[in-house]
């Protein structure tokens, strides 16, 4: 083990009998603050959004670990449609047809 950063545990944070690991808050301010109101609009509206919502509070996660889960699972389904997008605007690269070349 040396000075390096990888080396160290994630910091956590005691809350009275509960060990909760502290989360960087870090990143494009912008994305974040659209990504809450996706989920919070989600889970007032109902449908998907608000039946996970209700699954999670139902397995005892507080409304703002909900949330906060909510909102990581609207931000994998943002990224993987992103991923589609850039794919989809990739140009195919097409391998010739060899009966077609001219013989050599």
């Amino acid at each position: 083990m040396g000075d390096d950063s990888t080396d160290q545990a994630s910091p956590s944070r005691h809350m009275g009998t509960c060990d909760r690991v502290r989360l960087n808050r870090g990143g494009n301010r912008s994305i974040n603050h659209a990504l809450h109101m996706i989920a919070v609009t989600q889970v007032r509206r109902g449908g998907e959004g608000a039946d996970y919502f209700a699954k999670q509070l139902a397995r005892g996660k507080t409304p703002k670990e909900a949330v906060r889960l909510l909102r990581r699972r609207v931000s994998d389904r943002v990224f993987r449609a992103l991923l589609t997008d850039e794919d989809a605007a990739q140009p195919t690269a097409t391998v010739p047809d060899l009966a077609a070349l001219p013989a050599a």
